[in-house]
């Protein structure tokens, strides 16, 4: 069976509306167009985003500029070791003035949130996130409250400065659609940024190009891509792989079987397809696996990275061939 046997699904409105907000956020963040098209996946499929780069090369500015274009509301939770969860979440607190307890949301109830330097954060503060990012609500006291759709946490840390951290625990690594670096901008790109901020931010004239009720009907078209089964047994063999690999402690889990399969669908949409191809799955491999697995001690002291062992997975999993019409 072909890739392409999928029916008449149209997913020019999901084209149209990540080329629209590529536009539009590139108006802010020079040059850096395919990670733009992955904070548009990760939109697209639900998913969260960790940003690992050094301090100053538009992390913020992204997700200010993601939020301005879904007209969308935006929030900075800037993590530090005093910072406790009901920072986070939101508390009740009692109302004089009616005698009663009301409720006092947190940051986490908007549409986009900066969770800034996440790694800076006690344990305890990182984990009010665990069912913030999993399941779309907060529990508070007793009360269960739902998060707004769409819902996405851009979190950064930085990798360079380490005193006075604390690393992110595997599950909430494994919460992460993706982990993605900026890096530099070229000497051109650097200059086009001094022009462009020459007299004012572009970002406080921005406009909204797509409204987030918009986005939930996208995100739930994204979900009707066809992903035929030879593809879906691939997706399935990559993430396995991990979990057999000798230089791999801890493989990836089924949690990442099912974002990878939502991202490959949501970038098969953005580029205009209604249907997965292998390179889908092979582009989004590194960025959405990762994070997610452990090395073995001798394979870091041999200087290997998780990055290279998601290589190497990839290169030795066999590739479905489409059959011929």
């Amino acid at each position: 069976m072909s890739f392409k046997d999928v029916g008449k699904l149209d997913v020019s409105p999901v084209k149209g509306a990540a080329d629209s907000l590529i536009r539009n956020i590139s108006e802010v963040i020079v040059g850096k167009r395919e990670t733009i098209e992955m904070v548009i996946v990760a939109l697209l499929s639900e998913g969260h985003i960790l940003i690992e780069d050094v301090p100053g090369i538009g992390k913020t500015m992204l997700a200010r500029a993601t939020a301005a274009s879904l007209g969308g509301t935006f929030k900075r939770i800037q993590f530090t070791p005093d910072l406790l969860p009901s920072d986070v979440t939101g508390i009740y607190y009692f109302n004089q003035k009616l005698m009663d307890f009301e409720f006092r949301p947190g940051p986490i109830m908007s549409n986009i949130i900066l969770g800034d330097e996440i790694n800076r954060a006690t344990p305890r503060t990182q984990s009010a996130l665990l069912e913030a990012m999993q399941e779309r609500q907060v529990t508070v006291d007793i009360a269960t409250r739902s998060l707004p759709r769409p819902f996405l946490v851009i979190a950064t840390q930085n990798p360079i400065e380490l005193e006075g951290t604390f690393p992110l625990p595997e599950a909430q690594l494994d919460r992460f659609l993706f982990r993605l670096n900026l890096n530099y901008p070229t000497e051109d790109e650097e200059k086009l940024i001094l022009s462009r901020f020459q007299r004012d931010n572009p970002l406080d004239n921005l406009p909204s190009v797509l409204h987030v009720e918009s986005l939930v009907t996208l995100q739930g078209l994204c979900r009707e891509v066809y992903v035929e089964d030879s593809l879906r047994k691939y997706l399935v063999s990559l993430v396995r792989a991990t979990r057999a690999h000798p230089d791999i402690e801890l493989g990836a889990s089924p949690r990442a079987s099912l974002s990878l399969h939502l991202a490959a669908q949501a970038i098969a949409a953005v580029r205009g397809r209604s249907y997965v191809i292998p390179d889908d799955i092979k582009y989004l491999a590194i960025p959405a696996l990762a994070h997610r697995i452990i090395l073995k001690a001798e394979a870091r002291l041999r200087g290997r990275s998780a990055e290279n062992m998601i290589e190497d997975v990839v290169a030795k999993t066999p590739v479905p061939v489409e059959a011929s019409s």
